[in-house]
């Protein structure tokens, strides 16, 4: 018998770019948002915004948090070093990037599984279907907004201020 799936996000942990296992517990208490996300897609340039709602609210309490992955269009072909890099030096990335995974399918990452699963997309699609797919977690750690990749960071930014003023 497989155990229980988390039912929060402080039940995960994800490896940062650096290759550090970051227990997700730390961001208890927080608002989070998750975003898949690839350094050769035509939403790119929306780190720009995410960076924009990550410094405007994390003193508040707010956190974006990057997970690259490469399974649509092979759109993050690029190692640990090179995503990183490609962050900082284009978009001045501040927020967590995290290592490359998985985000659909049988090698899904345990975390998307879980968000996907949590809040389903349109007509009820679970998988993720592109790059810069967005998951609103409140302060006690559960999903409660899917985003879907053509949503602009700053179209988010009235649900955060919900979440961060409950």
């Amino acid at each position: 018998m497989s155990p229980a799936a988390p039912v929060e996000l402080a039940g995960f942990s994800a490896v940062s770019l650096r290759g550090v296992e970051i227990p997700l517990a730390q961001y208890r208490g927080k608002v989070v948002l998750v975003v898949n996300t690839a350094s050769q897609c035509g939403f790119t340039p929306q780190y720009a915004g995410l960076e924009a709602l990550h410094r405007k609210y994390q003193a508040d309490g707010f956190e974006v948090l990057g997970f690259p992955c490469n399974q649509f269009g092979h759109q993050e072909p690029g190692d640990a070093d090179a995503i990183e890099a490609g962050c900082r030096l284009n978009y001045g990335v501040s927020f967590p990037m995290f290592s490359k995974i998985e985000v659909k399918g049988a090698g899904a990452d345990p975390l998307f599984r879980w968000l996907t699963s949590a809040l389903p997309g349109l007509l009820g699609s679970r998988p993720v279907k592109w790059n810069f797919t967005k998951f609103l977690i409140d302060r006690q750690g559960r999903p409660v907004q899917r985003f879907a990749p053509i949503t602009p960071p700053g179209r988010i930014e009235p649900a955060i201020q919900r979440l961060l003023a409950s």
